[in-house]
């Protein structure tokens, strides 16, 4: 079924479907890809017990709900309280909507937004009085030029390009 990056030209094929038309059906995408639907359920099965497929929920769009503003503020933490602690206590924060650990000059990377500037330092403010945040640093997206995307990757890793 799989080549060493894991999915095949079949599981891309099928990701793809789903990435376009995420509410069609189990029978409807074995129609188009041609094959058995007891194949493609197999194979979607499959795909998010091994975490390839995490979700199948809407992608919702922050500016459309009133959020038109995002930063992405790298974080310095004081060591002792460690990563975790810090991104349950970011968790609570409904603007934050992605945490990541990272190297280099700062310790987490998050992806922040909020309905205008001024609500951003608001949003900031309440980050930084986090217990454990030492410093902020905020650089504040003008445009997005290449949306969250993975569909390129998967024909890579299934060796489509």
């Amino acid at each position: 079924m799989t080549s060493g990056t894991g999915i095949d030209a079949l599981d891309a094929k099928l990701i793809e479907l789903l990435e376009a038309e995420p509410r069609i059906g189990v029978l409807e995408c074995a129609r188009r890809l041609g094959v058995a639907r007891g194949t493609v359920q197999a194979r979607l099965d499959k795909l998010v017990a091994r975490g390839v497929v995490r979700d199948f929920g809407p992608r919702v769009d922050p500016a459309a709900l009133g959020y038109p503003v995002t930063a992405f503020v790298t974080l310095e933490l004081r060591q002792a309280v460690g990563h975790q602690p810090m991104a349950q206590r970011l968790a609570r924060i409904p603007e934050v909507l992605e945490a990541h650990t990272v190297t280099g000059a700062g310790d987490m990377l998050c992806r922040i937004v909020a309905r205008t500037n001024a609500e951003l330092q608001d949003v900031i403010d309440r980050v930084l009085a986090s217990e454990g945040v030492l410093r902020a640093t905020t650089v504040i997206a003008l445009a997005e030029q290449i949306p969250h995307r993975t569909l390129p990757l998967v024909k890579e890793a299934a060796g489509l390009n």
